[in-house]
Parts: structure tokens; sequence; C-alpha cells
């Protein structure tokens, strides 16, 4: 009877320690086709295809404009700040286009304006019992100044460059791309005043970089058809008319 109990205890170990190991290779399988499917997946979205952007672009449109607080005015982050501004260039156009004010009649008027304000305030105090107006010193730092002079002589001399490459008859497409656009400054130019255009395009700063941000996929899926068909024209264009302009033999091949 010893011997008969004890060898059913050791089938019974022997079916629970199988048990046991079935269950942790079936762990390992499952773990294992998990991280199968995980290593999938991220192969997957590697070869993930690369999405259209306006221009070539591969930054947010937020670094695109320099980031920074100029970037958060123009994509209206803080819209006290962006209504502020907005309304500030709103006035100065109503006063000088709409109200015809001049610049120098405006700043005389609000001089004016200052000093007897504070002029009153200075003489008043005494008799009203109130500290006299503390006057700021202003001064223009130096180092401001040629921040200023610096960073407009690099995109002058930035612009002078690209105009003179473009000039030089190595790229069509940016030849004509320029001349597009000159043609249509000069007939803005000729309907508008500066005041006017640069107040347009101050408008425009401030909504078209955040129409785009927010419209992004639309806007860009419909500028990725809108390039196909300008390479079509082109490619037209070129094969029946500049392929049939005459060059000489010192001209480079690769002009066209």
């Amino acid at each position: 009877m010893a011997d008969h109990a004890g060898e059913h205890e050791k089938h019974e170990s022997e079916s629970l320690i199988e048990k046991i190991t079935e269950k942790f290779h079936g762990s390992d399988s499952s773990s294992s086709d998990s991280d199968g499917d995980s290593d999938i997946k991220s192969a997957a979205s590697a070869v993930k295809p690369k999405i259209y952007r306006l221009f070539g672009r591969e930054k947010s449109i937020h670094k695109v404009l320099g980031g920074g607080k100029h970037a958060d005015i123009l994509l209206w982050r803080n819209k006290k700040v962006s209504a502020g501004v907005l309304g500030v260039a709103t006035l100065i156009w109503v006063l000088f286009e709409l109200l015809e004010y001049h610049l120098l009649a405006l700043v005389c008027h609000i001089l004016i304006l200052g000093l007897a304000i504070v002029f009153l305030w200075s003489n008043a105090s005494s008799f009203i019992n109130k500290s006299r107006p503390k006057i700021p010193e202003v001064v223009i730092p130096e180092d401001i100044v040629r921040d200023v002079a610096s960073a407009f002589r690099s995109e002058i001399n930035f612009a002078l460059a690209t105009l003179r490459e473009i000039a030089s008859g190595k790229d069509v497409k940016s030849f004509l791309a320029v001349i597009a656009g000159l043609w249509v400054l000069s007939v803005l130019g000729s309907s508008l005043n500066f005041l006017t255009l640069f107040y347009i395009g101050f408008v425009l700063l401030h909504s078209v970089p955040l129409l785009y941000e927010k419209y992004e996929d639309q806007v860009d899926a419909f500028a990725e058809k809108a390039e196909a068909e300008l390479k079509k024209q082109y490619a037209v264009f070129r094969s029946q008319v500049l392929s049939k302009i005459p060059r000489g033999p010192l001209k480079d091949k690769k002009f066209l």
C-alpha cells in the first residue's frame, strides 16, 4: 500500500510539473508573438510614405516663422497681444489713409499733448498735494541700433545676391517667378499707395499663417496637385517655346 501511494504522489507531481512547463512555454510564445507584431508595426511605420508639405518644409509653422514672440503674435498664441498689434496698425492706416493725416502733423500733435499734460501736472502738483511726475530718461542703446542696421544690411545683401544669381541666367524657373511677382507688384502699386499695400501685407501676415496652420492638410493636398499641374504646363512651355530659342555655342547646355 505504501508503494502504491508513493507512485501515485510521483505521478501527480510529474503532471503538475508538465502543466507548469506548458504554461511557461505558452507565455513565451505569446510574448514572442507580441514582440514580432511590435517589430512589424515599427517597420511599417518606418516605411510610411512622406507627407507632402508646401515649399518642401520640414519644420512646424511656428519654427518657419522664426519662433519666439513674433511668431506667437502672427499665429495668435496670445490673442490680446495679436489683436492689439493689428488694432494699432489699423488705427495708423485709418489716420493716414482715410482721414488723410500727415505723419509730421501727427507727431507734433502727440508731442504737444504730452508736453502740455506733463507741464500742467508738474506745476499743479504743489496745489493738489501730489508728487511731481517722474519723467523717465529715454536713451536709445547703441547696441540696438547696430543690431537693427546689421539685420537690414544682411537682408538687403541677401536680396541683391539673389537678384544677381537670377539675372545670371542659370535658373529659368526662378527668373520667370520673379518677373511675374514684380509685375503683380507693379499692378498693385499703380492702383494702391505704399501705406495701403503695406497694411494689406500686414493683415495677410496676421491671417494667412493662422489659417494655414488650421487647415494645413487640406492646403498641402491642394498645393501638391497644383504643383504637379504647373510642372506639366512648364514642360509644355519649355518644349514649345524655350527649346526653340537659339543659343550660342558657349552657352551652358544645362540652361534649360
